[in-house]
């Protein structure tokens, strides 16, 4: 037998192929522009989005809240900054406004607290826990600002539970009395208050320390540092 013909050689020997053309690229796509790198090996890893920033303060809570204080203390301004700057809707609720909604006949309190100013003062009291109450029904959280005296629970911070619910929660806003005299002095109509009366009301309002309600001493902070602190202080009641 004859080796080497037909392309067999010694046995055990297989001659080498002749090289081949390079493959064209099919039809309508572009020749590679050089080497391709390799594709890594999938590890199962998946990438997470980053986790939203827990919301602070109350967030989007649904709250009743009465912010006590004494005449001068900054109660409106800093409740309708507070419910005018929250993610979710607020109403603000002034029991003065609600008592000026009486024209004629007004009971002006500056004109000497009565039988006649008291009632009004009840009816406006219980006007306000009216709305309130008709706003968180709806979802709508309120806030409401009223000169309580610890020293009249029944009527006063009992009163606003009565009428607004168990829920309601209560902060005081208590500024040093010289400051309460500078801001008072800046008011005006039935809304400003003699020295004596705003010195006799602060004087009251003092029974509220060691009450355990959150007490906010803002001497020395603007409305919008104010508000801050009320809504921590909130927070911290919630928790």
């Amino acid at each position: 037998m004859q080796h080497g013909v037909g392309g067999w050689g010694p046995p055990g020997h297989h001659p080498a192929q002749p090289p081949q053309p390079p493959i064209p690229p099919a039809q309508g796509w572009p020749p590679p522009a050089g080497p391709v790198a390799p594709v890594p090996e999938a590890t199962g890893h998946i990438p997470l989005p980053a986790p939203a920033p827990a919301p602070t303060g109350t967030g989007a809570a649904t709250l009743a809240v009465l912010l006590i204080g004494p005449a001068g203390a900054g109660k409106t301004t800093v409740a309708r900054h507070w419910a005018s700057t929250r993610p979710v809707a607020t109403a603000h609720i002034s029991l003065d406004d609600v008592r000026e909604w009486v024209c004629a006949g007004f009971a002006d309190p500056q004109a000497g607290w009565n039988d006649h100013s008291e009632a009004q003062y009840r009816l406006a009291r219980r006007t306000c826990g009216f709305a309130a109450r008709n706003f968180l029904a709806n979802g709508i959280s309120c806030i409401l600002d009223d000169a309580v005296f610890p020293d009249r629970p029944v009527i006063g911070l009992g009163g606003w539970k009565r009428h607004v619910g168990p829920a309601l929660l209560p902060v005081v806003l208590l500024p040093g009395l010289e400051i309460v005299l500078e801001r008072n002095a800046a008011r005006s109509g039935n809304r400003r208050l003699s020295d004596e009366e705003v010195a006799r009301i602060h004087g009251r309002m003092a029974g509220w320390y060691g009450s355990g309600l959150p007490i906010i001493d803002n001497s020395h902070l603007d409305v919008e540092e104010t508000a801050r602190a009320l809504d921590e202080a909130l927070s911290r009641s919630l928790s």
